[in-house]
């Protein structure tokens, strides 16, 4: 990377702002230029996992001291951070991958911020809802971000349930070991809809897999399921094939 362009990015970075760094999914030649500069030149750097950052920043030369902001301590981290930001620091958010603020607990500090007149600006980069969206197949000009579902089954099927009528594409995140029974649950709530898979996206062993939701249900009912995953649903209304 061209270092004196490095310097002009990292000169870029305002006092008093907050910013929400993307960060890879997996594959850590997708951290940006810009990501890497603010990360580099803010005042202070508030990571989800202090360690998964501070791995990826050393994979690219650099180093930074992190505070740590997630889910068990969203609300005093917030809090702090924003003391940070009212006295004039730059604070750079980032998450484990992807963006922070997108079914993690940056929304929290987001909601402070914004409350308390702070800047915010996002520096946009990997986020796997979009890289699974165009790869599936299916239509992207409108579609319903889920996120994770419940993990009870009652819950779960209720959830799916509310979305059943919607005749756009719809995008869930979902864990390892609930993927067999939540595309099990999928196809009995929506019917055998056409739908797309994605595992570790962008990394060594991403594998994307294009089926019905019943064949999909069947499959990792016998396959061992690692990783995260994000499913892509065809909406009511979509008539067409994936074949």
């Amino acid at each position: 990377m061209d270092v004196d362009y490095l310097d002009e990015l990292k000169g870029q970075v305002e006092a008093g702002t907050l910013y929400l760094v993307s960060t890879p999914i997996g594959h850590r030649g997708d951290l940006s230029p810009r990501a890497l500069a603010v990360i580099t030149a803010a005042d202070v750097v508030a990571a989800e996992d202090t360690r998964h950052t501070g791995s990826l920043l050393a994979s690219m030369g650099a180093s930074r001291s992190l505070v740590s902001y997630h889910e068990h301590n969203k609300e005093a981290a917030a809090r702090r951070l924003l003391k940070n930001l009212e006295e004039g620091r730059s604070v750079a958010l980032v998450s484990d991958a992807g963006t922070p603020g997108l079914s993690d607990p940056g929304f929290v500090l987001v909601r402070a911020a914004v409350k308390a007149g702070v800047a915010v600006v996002a520096v946009p980069g990997p986020s796997a809802l979009l890289a699974a969206l165009v790869v599936s197949g299916l239509p992207t000009d409108s579609f319903t971000f889920v996120g994770f579902l419940p993990g009870k089954k009652g819950r779960r099927r209720r959830t799916l349930a509310t979305h059943a009528e919607l005749p756009h594409t719809l995008v869930f995140y979902e864990s390892p070991h609930r993927i067999a029974s939540t595309l099990a649950d999928m196809a009995e709530v929506y019917g055998d809809r056409w739908a797309c898979v994605c595992r570790e996206l962008t990394k060594k062993f991403e594998e994307i897999r294009r089926d019905r939701l019943g064949a999909l249900a069947e499959f990792y009912e016998t396959s061992e399921a690692r990783g995260e995953f994000t499913v892509i649903v065809a909406g009511a209304a979509y008539d067409g094939t994936l074949q």
